[in-house]
């Protein structure tokens, strides 16, 4: 009977064992997202607005951006609104409009505001259908990892005048963007390891002098204001922490 009640002592202890492992495992492996195939419900439980009511939750050059009373944000420079707070992991959920030759972005992981730049990632906004847009590198248009990596489908944006709508998921080092309702570009920031040349061997633009791979993480959210003579127009931001 000892032996018996050893032996199942035993095997108890093992199991506690596997199970403690197990979930030490998995307590460590961050979470996995399933990649977008369409736009969130930003009504939901756990959204808020990115910039807060009248811009309170919004850090921005006096005189150069500003709300309407339709809740529609725009800047009159190049200049760019920041969220207050830096995020780490999130779903960011927006409206833009563009004009003609319209050239901004939405930038994530800014741990530098001051030196946005080369300091950040940007994901283009850009007209298109304008001549200069049209013919520029496919990193250079709208959906792309700027300077850096094409959307996998050209003229998803519509064209100016028409509200498009952005869905960007941020989680780790990787980056969906979901423009119109189609997912369109996926990110993996850790292939990023060159300043000088992409992994599809394109060169990188000499101002983002940091390799994408080494940036933080944790970093503020900023759009980009009236860059390149053409105004761009922003409503319903959202954001989601995740």
């Amino acid at each position: 009977m000892d032996e018996i009640q050893s032996a199942i002592m035993r095997n108890c202890f093992l199991l506690l064992t596997a199970l403690s492992l197990t979930y030490t495992l998995f307590a460590q492996t961050p979470s996995v997202i399933t990649p977008p195939k369409g736009h969130p419900n930003p009504s939901g439980p756990g959204w808020k607005s990115l910039f807060g009511s009248d811009l309170a939750e919004a850090r921005y050059p006096t005189g150069v951006w500003s709300v309407d009373d339709g809740g529609i944000l725009t800047a009159t420079e190049d200049k760019t609104i920041w969220s207050a707070v830096p995020y780490d992991d999130f779903v960011l959920d927006l409206l833009f409009k563009t004009a003609d030759g319209t050239n901004s972005g939405v930038v994530v992981h800014a741990s530098d505001t001051a030196n946005w730049i080369p300091n950040s990632v940007e994901i283009q906004i850009a007209d298109d259908y304008s001549k200069q847009w049209a013919e520029s590198p496919k990193n250079w248009q709208c959906g792309a990892f700027f300077g850096h990596q094409a959307p996998i489908k050209q003229r998803v944006v519509k064209k100016p005048d028409e509200w498009n709508r952005y869905t960007i998921t941020c989680q780790g080092k990787i980056i969906y963007i979901v423009l119109n309702n189609e997912l369109i570009n996926t990110i993996d920031l850790s292939k990023f390891t060159s300043a000088k040349t992409n992994p599809d061997g394109s060169e990188v633009p000499s101002w983002l002098s940091k390799p994408p791979a080494d940036l933080p993480l944790h970093g503020y959210i900023g759009l980009q204001g009236k860059h390149a003579g053409a105004p761009i127009y922003f409503r319903n931001i959202k954001i989601k922490t995740l």
